[in-house]
């Protein structure tokens, strides 16, 4: 096996590039907060550093409440 500086660059980067998802369920406070940045109109790049979720998990739940998101063009 080679152990040269290339392939030994390339294992650190995969185990860099591995990170654990951690998955946490919407209370009714987040709920409520969704609502609230909803009725507001905050940008949902706010929303996403605000409630440090991920903005394709934002978007499913709001869509499961039925209400919009974001700014509205």
């Amino acid at each position: 096996m080679l152990e040269g500086p290339s392939n030994q660059m390339e294992m650190e980067v995969a185990k860099k590039a591995k990170k654990k998802i951690v998955r946490r369920e919407y209370t009714k406070a987040d709920v409520k907060e969704l609502r609230a940045h909803s009725k507001a109109k905050t940008p949902l790049a706010k929303i996403m550093k605000l409630t440090k979720r991920t903005e394709g998990s934002l978007r499913q739940k709001v869509l499961k409440l039925g209400i919009s998101l974001g700014h509205r063009r």
